[in-house]
């Protein structure tokens, strides 16, 4: 018998006789149709995502068969396995309550099935950082091929691409501007084609960070989901994979401090997710990087913002594609970035840089360092007594004009309270005011869902008023617009301050000094404090459980307290 621990040999069984333990597993492999000399190669795992409730990877088997031909051309067997499949818009509560069981399910099989190395095929939101946490955690060589942005659509003479225009025309609808008949339209107009969504929403932006990590091949990040060049791609991975076997290029070495500092510069001049600073504090935690909120900010006035895509742009992710991509983004950025970071090619980030050459580059997406959109990067965070911990302003999608501000709060207790009250045509409210939601935070029930983006009150909205400063602990699309204070730590449910806000207090925000403070006195602070009590949740099992008994702060990424390195 070989002892050698390599393919199907990896990881066995326990029968207490390793021999008969090797013998058993080929057994039932040959059932599958395997010979005996394909079962003696090296094995490359293809974790597998595709989902009845995930329209973004619904290419993935032909995907799927591309990876495959990549593996056995380099001489490896490959097999896929299944996992949890997170399809944004058809969980509930929300997705990111289930990204850390993903990561879990990614994790231990990758660890306790045979493979010698593994392809992570991921796209939809939450899905990439879920299998990249996995794979740090796993320590097994790894890389990840992304599903690539859809393709847009056209309704009367304009492109519609989700999920930027479907906000855009339900605000308009909301505001009466839009028949019903239209918005019917629309509706059948916004995905028409597999693929994540067009804009540089948190899927696009995860596969950018991705790229600047070094975990996925150069230049595939923004590669359209139905073109060709998204299959050869996934040959390519397959190959990058095999070459991968025996690597000391395993994923908690390419996530280091400096790829994290690269990755958050990529995130900030592309204008990117505010989701991308929980996912990545994440995956940088999970191989023991702290990142935090300051660091951001001090990235943040040194980056500027060059990729001109919606929501805080015009254009389209397959315009990025076409306008040189990630590759153009990294040269402009350079000077900036730690160039000895290793990637999963083998090489540095400088030394792909420099293979790379120039190339033709569309000005009007990715703009020149000496004539940037805009100075500064994309995301600032926010601290003051309302959020001591920090909260999250996505600059690059606000209205500046409101980034020095004090106003009246108009407050929700609950994402229920908002819905019943928002559109009260009854409803105490102006477009100076401040509206903040509360209990909407990862502690609290609703688990942190995509509810920040507070729809704009409908009397105000009748009126043509398209952006008013709100604060909340929740998060928001990736995809969403306007001045909008996200995140807030400690969030309400865990007793942050959030939670002591009444209608009528004032809230004052600067993003100048970097600060969200609550105009009131502290004495009235303590009292409100020790009349309110925040409500723990007491789930009686399963899942919702262990969530709530583990569940970390969104300084934290929002991660699980035993899924931490110790």
């Amino acid at each position: 018998m070989n002892d050698k621990p390599t393919g199907i040999a990896n990881g066995l069984t326990n029968y207490g006789d390793r021999d008969f333990s090797l013998y058993l597993r080929r057994s039932f492999a040959q059932s599958m149709g395997y010979s005996r000399a394909m079962l003696a190669k090296p094995v490359v795992g293809i974790a597998y995502t595709p989902s009845g409730f995930n329209n973004c990877h619904r290419h993935f088997p032909e995907m799927l068969e591309a990876v495959k031909r990549g593996v056995l051309t380099a001489g490896a067997l490959p097999i896929e396995f299944p996992t949890i499949s997170l399809g944004e818009v058809f969980l509930n509560p929300t997705s990111l309550k289930f990204r850390n069981l993903m990561s879990i399910d990614t994790e231990e099989m990758v660890r306790a099935q045979p493979m010698d190395a593994v392809v992570l095929m991921g796209g939809c939101d939450k899905t990439v950082p879920a299998q990249l946490m996995g794979a740090v955690s796993a320590g097994k060589p790894s890389i990840m091929l992304v599903a690539g942005p859809m393709m847009t659509g056209r309704h009367r003479g304009e492109r519609l691409g989700a999920c930027t225009d479907c906000r855009r025309f339900w605000a308009q609808y909301r505001a009466g501007k839009v028949e019903d008949s239209e918005i019917v339209e629309v509706e059948g107009k916004l995905a028409t084609t597999a693929g994540t969504c067009a804009v540089m929403g948190t899927a696009s932006t995860m596969a950018c960070i991705a790229e600047a990590l070094g975990m996925i091949l150069p230049g595939t990040a923004a590669i359209p989901a139905v073109h060709a060049d998204r299959l050869r791609a996934a040959e390519a991975t397959g190959v990058a994979a095999v070459k991968l076997i025996g690597s000391r290029l395993t994923p908690e070495r390419i996530v280091n401090q400096k790829s994290v500092e690269n990755a958050l510069r990529v995130l900030l001049a592309i204008g990117g997710s505010t989701n991308a600073i929980i996912h990545l504090t994440a995956i940088a935690g999970r191989a023991g990087i702290p990142l935090t909120l300051q660091r951001l900010n001090e990235l943040s006035d040194t980056t500027p913002v060059l990729v001109n895509l919606k929501p805080a742009g015009n254009g389209y992710m397959e315009d990025f594609f076409a306008a040189g991509g990630m590759g153009a983004l990294l040269r402009e950025l350079k000077d900036l970035l730690h160039l000895d970071c290793m990637t999963v090619t083998g090489e540095t980030l400088g030394e792909r840089l420099s293979h790379e050459g120039t190339g033709w580059v569309d000005r009007t997406i990715i703009a020149e360092r000496n004539k940037p959109l805009e100075a500064t990067g994309g995301l600032v965070a926010l601290f003051g007594n309302l959020a001591p911990q920090g909260a999250i302003l996505k600059r690059s999608a606000a209205d500046a004009n409101l980034f020095e501000h004090e106003g009246r709060a108009v407050v929700f207790s609950s994402l229920e309270d908002l819905a019943a009250r928002i559109d009260d045509p009854g409803l105490d409210v102006d477009a100076k005011d401040i509206l903040v939601l509360q209990n909407a935070g990862p502690h609290s029930t609703s688990a942190m869902p995509e509810a920040g983006y507070l729809p704009i009150p409908k009397k105000l909205a009748t009126k043509g008023v398209k952006d008013m400063v709100r604060v909340s602990d929740a998060r928001m699309s990736g995809t969403a617009f306007g001045t909008i204070v996200l995140h807030v730590t400690p969030d309400s449910a865990s007793g942050g301050p959030l939670r002591l806000v009444r209608t009528g207090d004032r809230i004052r925000i600067s993003v100048k000094q970097r600060r969200i403070d609550l105009v009131v006195d502290d004495a009235e602070l303590k009292r409100r404090s020790a009349e309110s009590k925040p409500a723990a949740q007491a789930p009686a099992r399963g899942y919702a459980r262990l969530y709530a008994q583990e569940i970390l702060g969104a300084d934290q990424g929002c991660d699980f307290a035993f899924l931490k390195p110790r």
